[in-house]
């Protein structure tokens, strides 16, 4: 046996979903069989390479080609074309990063304190943080995604599924690309690769992009854009960014090394470093409703909701949120900072744009200071920075023909910063910023073996994580009258984990696979809160914090209007709240039974029961502390938010799984197929159900039964036509919601019931070069972005299609290719945020509207 073919990051024999399948004559071997296909896709998702379609999982597994033809440049774009998968960039609350669900299981909150439910990976290596995985593609060799919980597999924070990404690795043969590309919003973009030999053994690729792209939502300085409103201009609208005039745009430069070492052909050594910079404007964020606007199936109305409104001013129970106008009288919220759509009532005249692309956000509290709260003006500043950086090792050596050892390590460090006007409007309700400070050390050591010819194969490994992190932020709260310092709040955790698999082979035709895994975790969340100017939040009466005795003079009688009114020490409701860890610590079994059978050449059949788990832990936004008390100890009537220091469990899955790989009609039509149960327990998600306000708490909300299908196909009709796409559908029901406050008729966030995708792509040859024509088409049904699926949480169903045209000359060096994305010019929301119950405004973050693209590539 060749054990080069146990390599886990060998190279992809693929030449997929491109032409019509060359087909295996009678009597060849299997070998022979699938070299002679070019619709063989070869994946590693059982730590060895096997056919796609020999593969008991649900995989939609796609090459670097077919990135290309459908124009996708990050992770979030291969989505669309894969079933039950949802992958949203962060909105302008969560920075850099990704949000990812995958048959209704996932997460949204970028905070360390919680671990993703989709793991990624980057040639096998784990990245274990959201706000790093929104990751470009670059010279990648294939993409998988793994549907379903890898918990034997690939770990704890795979419970969804796990998408893995995988390098083009060096192979020494002098090649070689550079493209440009320019676009609309002044895109302009450069990429180029470059493979060369150093030594006989020993191979390097170099690979790169930078990318400058305008922003394209408006931000308008509302004073001067609506002259006699009363509103203020605000010509500097944010610390540091005097000429911000749009949100969205960025510029990134990105870059790979890569050297191959191959002394022997039992040794193999892989080494990688690359470097990602991005310095970007504010994510581009709307107002969609905001105050007491009407319109539409239902009346926007967010002071009906319970939140005090009453007038401003020095006897106002708290500093109400409002803007003091020029002539020195308040401002509120209201549908006039609304630019487009039914709840809008704004009065802009003139040119300036698509008003469902402006708003009027700056990013500033021009507040007049108080005693309560003295920390103003403030300006948060209007940017999403991210730097990282990673070092990745492989080894690989053959002890023998039957027995191979891999040794994966890698080293991992970014650092991510980001404003935010939470309410995206000139009213001062919230504003903030944040950074991210984060390091991941990894090992994986695993042997792979073969027994009593072929009979079982399999591997046995270790597993260890160790990461640590720093989240800071200035939050400056007015609607909650509060405004200080979250952090360096830090998050050392270690991972560690033992696992096993084994596939039986008793007959060509049968195999019985089996899988377990030990997982032990240990995390610890150090809070720390102090005021703007250092200080750390106290008693003024005595200037120190006895555990159990209120801080606040509200609580002590004073005649003052709650908690955070006049005549409080400022942020009194965070004493108790610096040097206080918060810790959880776990272990966890996982296991995984398959059996699949081949009928035919044409047809495998497979079922299989998998569990799966994400990690618990501690609230990592506690805005009130030991001094707000317990519910229970608090005097009748008062209105005082209850500690917010708690914990949650892990989530916990266990998926029953069928389903069936074909290749029919000579193979010129490829169906895959599976249906699922999921037994979902523990369900983490964020509530925002608190006695007091502001909350927004990770909480185990109950137990859910998740049913569903997923289909996809590849078809090649006649010579030169490739067809593929795919549909999936999902049921989430709740079986118990506990204490949580949903009603059980919810389905987790950014999980749609229904998407289908298409493809078609036509190439056409002639003495001239040759012609790539191909559309692409996505749907989803509605979603919603919050725990609780409120109305205003909800995203609309949408179709959105894209077109690539590409010519190459006869040489095949030179390629030009025009691209449109959403040629349809659909608007549509990425993200929403309902705020209502706080801050009387619902945001959201719009897709991009129609863009173009012209490139020109030259391979050498």
């Amino acid at each position: 046996m060749n054990f080069k073919k146990l390599s886990v990051t060998s190279s992809l024999a693929i030449a997929a979903c491109l032409s019509a399948p060359a087909l295996a004559q009678d009597g060849q071997g299997e070998e022979e069989a699938t070299q002679g296909r070019t619709n063989v896709i070869v994946v590693t998702a059982e730590f060895r390479e096997a056919n796609l379609q020999d593969t008991p999982i649900a995989i939609t597994a796609v090459n670097a080609d077919m990135l290309d033809a459908r124009g996708q440049t990050d992770i979030s774009q291969v989505a669309n074309q894969a079933p039950n998968v949802s992958l949203t960039p962060q909105p302008q609350n969560g920075g850099t990063g990704l949000i990812a669900f995958i048959r209704g299981v996932g997460q949204v909150d970028f905070n360390y304190a919680l671990d993703p439910g989709v793991g990624v990976y980057v040639d096998d290596v784990f990245i274990p943080t959201l706000s790093s995985s929104l990751l470009e593609l670059m010279d990648l060799d294939r993409i998988e995604v793994l549907r379903g919980p890898q918990g034997t597999l690939a770990g704890k924070n795979s419970i969804g599924g796990s998408i893995k990404l995988f390098s083009a690795r060096p192979q020494g043969d002098g090649t070689g690309y550079l493209r440009a590309t320019y676009g609309s919003f002044d895109r302009i973009e450069l990429r180029g690769m470059a493979d060369f030999a150093i030594t006989d053994n020993l191979a390097a690729r170099v690979s790169g992009f930078g990318r400058s792209v305008d922003g394209y939502v408006t931000q308008l300085d509302y004073g001067l854009t609506h002259p006699g409103s009363n509103v203020p201009s605000n010509n500097a609208r944010g610390r540091g960014n005097p000429d911000n005039t749009t949100m969205g745009g960025s510029s990134t430069t990105a870059g790979r090394i890569a050297l191959r070492w191959e002394p022997t052909d039992r040794f193999e050594w892989n080494v990688s470093a690359d470097f990602t910079s991005t310095r970007g404007e504010a994510g581009p964020t709307v107002l969609i409703a905001g105050g007491a606007a009407t319109g539409g199936a239902v009346p926007f109305d967010p002071f009906s909701t319970g939140v005090s409104h009453s007038p401003g001013g020095p006897d106002a129970p708290a500093p109400i949120p409002w803007l003091v106008g020029v002539d020195g009288s308040e401002v509120p919220m209201s549908c006039a900072f609304v630019p487009a759509g039914p709840y809008s009532c704004d009065t802009l005249s003139g040119d300036f744009g698509d008003p469902r692309y402006i708003a009027y956000s700056n990013f500033l509290d021009a507040r007049t200071p108080t005693q309560q709260a003295p920390y103003k003006p403030y300006a948060a500043l209007q940017n999403q920075d991210f730097t990282g950086w990673g070092i990745h090792s492989n080894m690989t050596f053959d002890i023998n023909d039957n027995l191979q050892l891999v040794w994966i390590s890698s080293w991992r460090e970014y650092e991510s910063k980001w404003g935010q006007d939470q309410d995206a409007s000139p009213i001062p309700i919230a504003q903030l910023d944040n950074q991210l400070n984060h390091r991941a050390w990894s090992q994986e050591l695993r042997l792979n073996f073969e027994l009593a010819d072929g009979l079982i194969e399999g591997t046995v490994g270790g597993f260890y994580l160790d990461q640590d992190g720093e989240y800071t932020a200035r939050v400056d709260l007015n609607y909650a009258g509060i405004d200080f310092i979250h952090g360096p709040d830090t998050t050392p955790s270690t991972t560690q984990a033992l696992f096993a698999t084994a596939t039986l082979r008793p007959t060509d035709m049968l195999s019985f696979t089996g899988g377990v895994r030990y997982t032990e975790d240990e995390k610890t969340y150090t809070y720390f809160r102090s005021n703007p100017d250092g200080t750390v939040p106290f008693r003024e009466a005595d200037n120190l914090f006895i555990p159990g005795v209120p801080a606040c003079e509200f609580f002590l009688g004073a005649p003052t209007f709650g908690p955070v009114g006049l005549g409080n020490t400022p942020n009194c409701l965070l004493t108790g709240l610096f040097d206080v860890p918060g810790e959880f610590r776990g272990n966890r079994w996982d296991w995984r039974i398959a059996a699949d059978y081949r009928f035919s050449d044409e047809f495998l059949a497979y079922a299989s029961v998998t569990t799966g788990f994400k990690g618990g832990g501690v609230n990592p936004r506690p805005f009130f502390g030991p001094s707000a008390g317990e519910c229970s100890d608090l005097p009748p009537g008062s209105t005082a938010p209850c500690n917010q220091i708690n914990s949650f469990n892990p989530e916990t899955i266990i998926t029953y799984e069928i389903g069936f790989k074909a290749d029919l009609f000579d193979r010129r039509l490829r169906l895959n197929g599976a249906a699922f149960w999921n037994d979902y327990t523990d369900i983490i998600l964020q509530l925002s159900a608190c006695p007091g306000s502001p909350c927004l708490q990770p909480n185990n909300v109950g137990s859910a039964e998740v049913k569903g299908f997923e289909l996809e196909f590849a078809a090649y009709p006649v010579e030169g036509l490739s067809l593929d796409g795919g549909v999936s559908y999902l049921d989430f029901q709740y079986t118990d919601t506990g204490a949580s406050g949903l009603t059980g008729d919810e389905i987790t966030p950014y999980t749609p019931e229904w998407t289908y995708s298409f493809g078609i792509q036509y190439d056409h040859e002639f003495d001239g070069g040759s012609i790539m024509a191909r559309f692409d088409g996505s749907y989803q049904s509605e979603t919603f972005t919050d725990s609780f699926n409120t109305f205003w949480s909800r995203i609309d169903s949408r179709f959105l299609g894209n077109a690539r045209l590409a010519y190459t000359d006869p040489s095949d060096e030179w390629t030009v290719a025009l691209e449109v994305q959403n040629i349809f010019d659909r608007y549509y929301f990425q993200s929403v945020s309902d705020v209502t119950g706080s801050l009387g405004v619902v945001t959201g973050v719009p897709g991009l509207p129609r863009t173009w693209a012209l490139s020109v590539q030259r391979d050498f």
